[in-house]
């Protein structure tokens, strides 16, 4: 009995949830985290909207309430510049309203996340089914989704990237039905005003929830470029980005975005110049100079992971080249004979078996057997069924092109600025993410041309997607385990929020008389940019403070003797209790 495709939608839908929710709030938040707290609620990290509360002279306490005084919209955009360089004011206003409704704790602000994450596989099946016209790789396309590695670990982050993902599919998707009242009617005064509101309000929102979505609206602009005839249907779409633009810019001249472009360009400069001096001992991570030999190996894992069957392939240190050069040039030979196997009229079985033993045969050369090799070998082959299906479709080969700009574009971008600015640090899959939907759209495309061929070529390939599949798989425990350097940013898992145990133990043994102690870490900023209103640091205090009583009065002051423990002295016997202990940075995630 076949299964109806809606209850499959549903299924994947709902696998998709399942697999963004499970563990999402096991974990403490992290850096990034951290900030998306903070300049929520309008606070400051290091407290420069807050000298009143920390700093004011003679002032030895503070409490509670005063921490969660209430915060303007002149907070919010001071805390906007300072922790985000003016970035995102559409998913902090988000997330602040979410807060309001569903509280602070992990898994409840990391939700936003999930439902985001998931909606993205729910409107992916949309815009399949609407531009391409085919139910199966519409299903295909979002049971991908639904178990993509990076939209499931990013499904598990408050910061932006989920909703900045799913804005942009969707700004994609009204455009491409904008293009279709086009392609239907002789005047672009036919096309319903809502539609280019709409798309309007999407590129604005988009553009507010992470800059560099703008990446995608280059892509819509280049579509537009190539293939929207006559000139005169640009009109329309002109008018819509200089009003968005207009929009956006009133943020840029008086909101959080006034000091973008020159915190931007502070940055390029300090990454610069740690490329060049401190490449492997900085705060920040590895930082090179943008030489083709770092950008390429930098940029290798970003432009392999776009593609689920190569996922893991790019890793050029782990993999080394000559043995990839070996598994590529078995590979390309095993793909002549799949390409001779699938033209001729006879296609004996000797053929299949010299195909799969093409795939393995370099095992004995490798330095270290791998079965990524495997995978790698049957790379080719997968370009080659990929490239017959583009061949045989019936799909606008217009549309074909925007997919593939949209695929390479935002990725494109990120080697060009690396480039630019002579350093590797901004090459991070994160910031390209907006390509995903796409790339699994061909990868969805190779699959149903898997579908089409002979059962036995089937099996091998069928076998090499198996083993990927295990990798995958893999990958997704490591995320679940928190240990992905890539997807979670650790090798060792974090704890529970260290912030919020605190809080919980404060409420539970703090008593009237009592006085709460933080430590209190030296702060070096290396120019007066990264100076803060203090020379200690009194971020475990806010971070803490997020999880107390809005209105609590318990007395608390910062402790610059030490930088690791939380205390509690006992105002009637003077005991010093051990609140918790962040030993260095262990817990500080």
């Amino acid at each position: 009995m076949k299964f109806p495709p809606k209850y499959l939608f549903i299924s994947i839908v709902v696998l998709a949830f399942a697999l963004r929710v499970y563990k999402s709030g096991s974990y403490g938040i992290f850096l990034d985290e951290k900030y998306t707290m903070v300049i929520s609620q309008g606070v400051v990290m290091e407290g420069a909207n807050q000298k009143d509360v920390f700093f004011t002279p003679g002032k030895k306490y503070f409490t509670p309430r005063e921490f969660w005084k209430e915060k303007n919209f002149g907070d919010f955009i001071e805390a906007n510049i300072r922790g985000d360089i003016g970035n995102s004011p559409a998913y902090y206003g988000v997330f602040w309203v979410w807060t309001k409704l569903f509280g602070l704790s992990d898994f409840a602000v990391r939700f936003l996340s999930v439902i985001f994450s998931t909606l993205i596989v729910a409107l992916l099946y949309v815009f399949v089914m609407r531009h391409f016209q085919s139910e199966p790789l519409a299903l295909l396309s979002a049971f991908l989704a639904a178990i993509e590695p990076f939209f499931v670990a990013y499904s598990h982050q408050a910061r932006n990237y989920s909703m900045s993902f799913f804005l942009t599919l969707l700004a994609t998707h009204l455009f491409l039905l904008i293009i279709e009242y086009y392609q239907r009617e002789s005047s672009p005064s036919k096309i319903p005003l809502r539609l280019y509101l709409f798309y309007g309000l999407v590129f604005v929102t988009s553009l507010l929830s992470h800059y560099l979505t703008l990446t995608v609206f280059l892509c819509h602009g280049l579509y537009a470029l190539f293939f929207l005839r006559p000139v005169k249907r640009w009109v329309p779409f002109v008018l819509t980005a200089v009003v968005g633009v207009g929009l956006v810019s009133l943020w840029f001249i008086f909101g959080g975005g006034k000091y973008t472009f020159q915190t931007l360009a502070y940055q390029a400069k300090l990454y610069g110049e740690l490329a060049q001096t401190h490449p492997y001992d900085n705060p920040f991570a590895i930082i090179l100079p943008a030489t083709l030999t770092n950008v390429g190996i930098k940029s290798s894992p970003i432009w392999a992971d776009l593609l689920m069957f190569s996922n893991g392939l790019g890793q050029i240190d782990t993999l080394g080249i000559r043995n990839m050069a070996l598994a590529l040039a078995f590979g390309l030979g095993a793909t002549w004979l799949l390409h001779s196997y699938l033209k001729g009229s006879n296609r004996p079985l000797w053929l299949v078996a010299i195909f799969g033993l093409l795939l393995v045969a370099a095992m004995p050369l490798y330095t270290v057997p791998r079965l990524q090799y495997v995978v790698l070998a049957a790379f080719p082959a997968f370009i080659y069924l990929w490239v017959l299906y583009l061949r045989t479709t019936d799909t606008k080969t217009s549309l074909l092109w925007f997919t593939g700009i949209l695929a390479v574009v935002p990725t494109l971008f990120l080697v060009v600025m690396s480039f630019k600015n002579n350093h590797t640090y901004g090459l991070t899959q994160r910031y390209s993410g907006f390509s995903f939907p796409y790339s699994i759209i061909f990868v969805a495309m190779m699959l149903r041309e898997l579908l089409r061929i002979p059962k036995p070529m089937q099996l091998v390939l069928g076998v090499v997607l198996g083993i990927q599949a295990y990798f995958i798989g893999n990958l997704l425990i490591r995320i679940y385990q928190d240990r992905d350097p890539k997807y979670t940013y650790f090798v060792n898992p974090r704890g529970p929020n260290p912030y919020m145990l605190t809080a919980e133990k404060i409420i539970e043994n703090y008593a009237p008389g009592d006085t709460v102690l933080y430590p209190s870490v030296k702060l070096n900023p290396r120019d007066e940019i990264e100076r803060t209103h203090s020379p200690y640091a009194i971020q475990d205090a806010q971070l803490t403070n997020l999880y107390l009583p809005k209105d609590a009065e318990y007395y608390q002051r910062m402790d610059t003797t030490q930088t690791d423990k939380v205390l509690l002295i006992k105002g009637n016997t003077g005991e010093r209790v051990v609140i918790f202990d962040f030993q260095g940075q262990k817990y500080r995630y």
